[in-house]
């Protein structure tokens, strides 16, 4: 009766932790939630994977799941009552001194997230265990994760790292990369794509291969800045904010590829004009997002 009296304690004081933690994070505009393993690695894209083997890990390195990240609060608290008595389980063989077998882990640069385990890292967060053993496989990206990085900044040092390759790879001196600047992953490469695509069109009838130089010099004059003066006249940029022109650009030549489906001699002015009237009810909405993205911690 005493053992049971003692992790029902456990388990509901980590319960008001997840609940305090949830409280601040609101006010902190802080998510309170674990990183998702899918969506970290839909954004840093691993390209290989090794097996490292049974290891003692810190536990605070441990930042997110694969699968149970609404489950618990980002400091693996837990967040529902459903997972109780797996709680408490766990809870009374540690305090029966009882030897659980090794979490699962996913090791991302210096971080962790749990492919098996998360009720045991749950108890040993909650009781300030430092380390834990762990199977570890190694997922290798160019993105390297930290400790204490969110969503936001793994976003941005996608972007810089993709930014970085495309200048590495094209010394585009021909361009003003000074003034096409995107802010959302996949983007320089999704522009590349948009040079190419422009290039080959642009190279039907002459007797010579243009270069990727000249076709990106054409694409610059005749497609980017085309919209970019669209939107800029239709103040479009006012409407978005913490968004570059180049974001502009990409978000507004999607929406005028998807118009000539319905009208194929629509202009880019025109698209522009369209969009100007879409969007112009939901500037407060925007604004609220853009203030919640740029504080939080997420």
């Amino acid at each position: 009766m005493i053992e049971n009296l003692d992790t029902s304690i456990d388990f509901d004081k980590a319960r008001r932790h997840a609940h305090l933690q949830t409280v601040f994070s609101t006010f902190r505009w802080k998510h309170p939630d674990l990183l998702s393993l899918y969506e970290v690695t839909k954004l840093i894209k691993p390209d290989s994977e090794s097996y490292k083997g049974m290891q003692t890990i810190a536990v605070n390195k441990i930042i997110g799941s694969e699968n149970r990240y609404h489950d618990f609060s980002s400091a693996f608290y837990p967040r529902n009552h459903e997972l109780r008595t797996r709680w408490e389980r766990i809870d009374a063989a540690r305090l029966h001194d009882v030897t659980l077998p090794p979490i699962s882990v996913y090791k991302i640069g210096d971080v962790y997230f749990v492919r098996d385990g998360n009720h045991r890292v749950s108890v040993a967060r909650s009781k300030g265990v430092a380390y834990i053993d762990a199977e570890v496989v190694e997922l290798n990206s160019k993105i390297q994760l930290k400790e204490g990085m969110t969503i936001n900044e793994i976003k941005k040092s996608v972007v810089a790292y993709e930014r970085k390759r495309f200048l590495d790879q094209y010394n585009p001196t021909y361009l003003p990369m000074e003034d096409i600047v995107f802010t959302a992953p996949g983007s320089y490469p999704e522009m590349v794509n948009h040079i190419l695509v422009h290039k080959y069109y642009a190279n039907q009838g002459l007797e010579r291969e243009l270069s990727f130089k000249e076709g990106a010099i054409s694409w610059y004059d005749n497609v980017y800045s085309k919209i970019v003066e669209a939107s800029r006249k239709e103040h479009l940029l006012a409407e978005f904010p913490g968004q570059t022109e180049a974001d502009l650009y990409m978000w507004l030549v999607r929406r005028w590829d998807d118009m000539k489906h319905v009208n194929a001699k629509i202009s880019e002015t025109e698209a522009a004009k369209d969009a100007k009237n879409e969007v112009k009810h939901g500037f407060f909405k925007r604004w609220a997002v853009y203030l919640r993205t740029k504080y939080s911690r997420k």
